[in-house]
């Protein structure tokens, strides 16, 4: 696929490998087939639990030879817990060691919500509420964020499950301004002017749930999407995946098996109209609430 140039000037593959996957097994075998179906582009996080696993994954495809470092870009992510400016460089450093990494192509803060900085990475309270750190702005984490890059150890940053609202001023005040923002985008939730900030600022617009996580009934089932995949030969996935990249966002899926990583890795364009047909979908839905409180929605509590 295509290469996208995010404005630090770091290639990013457009086809993304998401690496939320609970199981330290499945997690193990399906970064090695995503590896082996072409994905070069892998995204992780602190919070998945699963870094070292992933690292163990990619090292070993790139020990088998035909795939150098340089070949791959890697993300992970910040989590809530760590947005105080002391608790930053730890953090980067204990993802990189656990994915056995020497460098990051995109580091990114999971949200823009700060929790009650510790070791539990879901603090609560008595009452079962989360405990936001009221003691810390984003700008403060992206000043930190900032010296990362300073080292030469962390290629870009960004953000995640960020609106226009804290992106615009973080962008107007930032130093070194996001490379890449992460959100939950499909045909039910375009965030048509979230993206059209992103072209305008030379931001890699990154969707995850292209797929709309594949709840049923939903994307997959859309009768618009289901005759568009029959009259062009494609599986309504690679229709939404095409899609995707056609409006020019780079995406995530997570594969799980070797076949299923092969199809979500082969796609192709739509024809104009079909692509408008899919523009024109009323339906709209956000699957994952993570925007509105920092906790994500696809991830057991206390895990």
């Amino acid at each position: 696929m295509n290469m996208k140039t995010t404005n630090n000037s770091i290639h990013m593959p457009v086809l993304g490998f998401g690496t939320l996957i609970p199981d330290a097994a499945t997690t193990i075998s399906a970064t090695r087939h995503a590896l082996e179906a072409g994905f070069r582009h892998f995204d992780c996080a602190e919070r998945y639990r699963n870094e070292a696993e992933v690292g163990e994954a990619l090292q070993a495809g790139l020990a088998a030879g035909s795939i150098d470092r340089a070949d791959i870009f890697v993300t992970t992510k910040l989590w809530n817990t760590n947005h105080r400016p002391e608790r930053v460089e730890a953090a980067f450093e204990g993802s990189l060691n656990r994915l056995r990494l020497d460098y990051l192509d995109l580091y990114l803060i999971h949200t823009p919500y700060a929790f009650q900085p510790g070791e539990e990475q879901d603090p609560r309270d008595q009452n079962g509420d989360v405990i936001y750190d009221r003691g810390v702005t984003l700008l403060d984490t992206w000043r930190a964020m900032e010296s990362l890059v300073d080292s030469g150890r962390c290629r870009a940053i960004g953000l995640s499950d960020v609106g226009l609202k804290e992106l615009i001023p973080l962008y107007e005040s930032a130093r070194i301004k996001p490379a890449a923002i992460q959100i939950e985008s499909h045909p039910y939730l375009p965030e048509t002017e979230l993206l059209e900030f992103c072209k305008e600022h030379d931001i890699v617009f990154l969707a995850f749930a292209p797929l709309g996580h594949g709840i049923k009934p939903g994307l997959l089932e859309d009768p618009t999407i289901l005759a568009i995949a029959e009259r062009v030969g494609k599986t309504p996935a690679q229709v939404l995946l095409a899609w995707a990249v056609q409006r020019g966002t780079a995406l995530l899926t997570t594969p799980k098996t070797a076949a299923r990583a092969r199809e979500n890795f082969d796609i192709s364009s739509l024809p104009e109209d079909a692509f408008e047909a899919i523009n024109q979908i009323e339906t709209r839905q956000r699957f994952n609430e993570v925007v509105k409180t920092g906790v994500p929605g696809f991830i057991a509590k206390g895990n």
